[in-house]
């Protein structure tokens, strides 16, 4: 898990950019990070049952939205429209709070539950979504094994576990 003083460090320009830069190419941005990330998760699998489905991502002390689609397993930005909710589903929250669900700092039942995370939209949806971050276990070995082919993976992770990096991003599942 990323240190708390990370955020402190992190906040100032990543909000610098979500104002600066249009919300378009926040969102092919993550697309693409959020796509790298799912490679050789279980996750991936489970975006199959979402296929279609328009999700929002509200930044709300940046006022930013990013939009995508998930469409073959993957995050694909989405062009925003003129329709008043061009979203299936959509999860607004300050950035601290998304820092907290991405870094795993948070229980992201407890961030849902006080409200700073909130869910709009397709219930169905917005609850596979909430269930699918709840359950989120993000398996190291399987990411670099799928990025890096087995051997070079192998080694990928032994030396994040020899720097101990993996306890800065959550690396429970480096520990065998």
């Amino acid at each position: 898990m990323l240190p708390a003083t990370s955020l402190k460090i992190i906040r100032p320009p990543l909000q610098g950019l979500l104002r600066a830069l249009p919300d378009t190419l926040h969102s092919e941005v993550f697309a693409h990070l959020f796509n790298h990330l799912l490679k050789g998760q279980r996750m991936a699998e489970q975006l199959g049952d979402l296929e279609g489905k328009r999700l929002c991502l509200s930044i709300t002390d940046s006022r930013s939205e990013l939009l995508f689609v998930i469409h073959g397993q993957r995050f694909v930005r989405l062009p925003k429209s003129e329709a008043p909710a061009p979203w299936d589903v959509r999860i607004a929250g300050h950035l601290d709070d998304f820092w907290l669900l991405v870094t795993r700092s948070e229980d992201p039942d407890t961030l849902f539950f006080h409200r700073r995370l909130v869910l709009e939209g397709e219930t169905e949806t917005g609850l596979y979504i909430k269930n699918m971050l709840d359950a989120l276990d993000f398996d190291w070995d399987a990411h670099f094994e799928a990025v890096l082919g087995a051997r070079l993976g192998s080694l990928a992770g032994q030396a994040v576990r020899h720097l101990r990096l993996d306890r800065w991003f959550g690396g429970d599942a480096l520990h065998p």
